[in-house]
C-alpha cells in the first residue's frame, strides 16, 4: 500500500470513532421556551424535544437519516373553556334572560346583559373581543379551547349552561370574562373565585384560588391596570352567589378586567391593542396554571 493509501485508511478509522473529529456534529435541542412566557415570544416559543439524541444514534448506526422529533407545544393536550360574559342581544330578550334558574346557594336571572361605557361599547362587545384574541393565542400554544357562546348576535345562555359547558369538556380551567359597571372613580381589575358550599364545586376551589392567583399576577405583570381600588383584597374578591362558579365541577374563575365606568379604562378597553395585551396576560396566566 502506497504512503498516500495508508494515510487514507487511518483518516477513515478515525472518522470511525468520532464524527466530530472529521468535522461532524452532534444534534442538539430546541431552543426551550420559558417557564413563565414572556408576552412577546410566548405564543409561538416551543418546548425542547425530548429523544432527539437518541434518534440521531440510532439513524447513523442503521445507515438511514434520522426523524427529528415533532417540538410539542406548551398547551397541548390541554382543554380550556372560555366564557365571554353576557352576549349582544341579551337586551332584546327579557323574558327569557330574566328567567330565574337555581344556582343552588340562591335564585338568579339566566342571564343579564351586563354593563356598558359612557359612549355605549358594551361589556358583551368587550368580552367577546378578548375572547376571540384569547382562543387564538391559547390554540397556538396547542390548547384546545371550547366557548360558551358562539358569537355577539344573540342571547344567553344562561349562567347554568355556561358551567354546564365547562364540565361536558372536562376542562382543565375555565375562565368567565367580564368588565364591571362601578362608579367612575373606582378603577383597577379583580379576579372572582368560588368558595365551598356543599357543592359541586367544592372539590376544585382550591384549584380555582391557584388559577385566580397565576391569571391575577399575570394581568398585573402585562398591563398597566391596577389591583381593583373598590373590592377585594389584593384583586382577589371569594364569592358563593355566582352559578357560573358554584355550578362548576372544573377549576374556574371569574376576570373583571377593569371598570367600564372609569372613563381611563374605558378608554383603554376601546383599543384593539389593549384588549390584546388583556388577552395574552390571560393566556399567561392560564398557561402558567397548566403547566405547573
Amino acid at each position: 500500500m502506497s504512503v498516500t493509501g495508508r494515510a487514507l485508511a487511518t483518516t477513515l478509522v478515525l472518522c470511525g470513532l468520532s464524527a466530530a473529529a472529521c468535522g461532524g456534529t452532534t444534534g442538539g435541542a430546541d431552543p426551550g421556551r420559558d417557564r413563565v412566557p414572556a408576552p412577546a415570544a410566548a405564543a409561538t416559543a416551543a418546548q425542547p424535544t425530548t429523544g432527539e439524541a437518541t434518534g440521531l444514534a440510532a439513524g447513523a448506526a442503521s445507515g438511514s437519516a434520522p426523524t427529528p422529533t415533532a417540538a410539542r407545544k406548551p398547551l397541548s393536550g390541554k382543554i380550556v373553556v372560555i366564557d365571554p360574559g353576557h352576549n349582544g342581544q341579551n337586551y332584546r330578550h327579557p323574558a327569557e334572560i330574566n328567567k330565574q334558574v337555581d344556582v343552588l346557594t340562591q335564585r338568579k336571572a339566566c342571564d343579564t346583559t351586563g354593563t356598558a361605557t359612557a359612549n355605549g361599547y358594551s361589556e358583551a362587545a368587550f368580552t367577546w373581543d378578548v375572547s376571540q384574541r384569547l382562543d387564538k393565542i391559547l390554540k397556538s400554544r396547542g390548547a384546545k379551547v371550547v366557548l360558551t357562546r358562539a358569537n355577539n348576535n344573540g342571547w344567553g345562555p344562561c349562567i347554568t349552561q355556561r358551567a354546564a359547558i365547562g364540565n361536558k369538556a372536562k376542562a382543565n380551567a375555565a375562565i368567565s370574562v367580564h368588565a364591571d359597571g362601578s362608579g367612575p372613580a373606582n378603577h383597577g381589575f379583580h379576579v372572582i373565585i368560588p368558595k365551598k358550599i356543599g357543592g359541586p364545586v367544592d372539590p376544585v376551589v382550591k384549584d380555582s384560588e391557584k388559577l385566580g392567583i397565576d391569571v391575577r399576577n399575570a394581568l398585573k405583570r402585562g398591563t398597566d391596570l391596577s389591583y381593583s381600588t373598590y373590592i377585594g383584597k389584593a384583586a382577589l374578591d371569594y364569592r358563593s352567589d355566582l352559578g357560573g362558579l358554584n355550578l362548576s365541577t372544573v377549576p374556574k374563575i371569574f376576570v373583571e378586567c377593569g371598570n367600564m365606568k372609569n372613563p381611563t379604562e374605558a378608554a383603554k378597553f376601546q383599543q384593539a391593542a389593549f384588549r390584546q395585551k388583556i388577552a395574552l396576560s390571560l393566556a399567561n396566566g392560564l398557561q402558567q396554571y397548566l403547566t405547573h
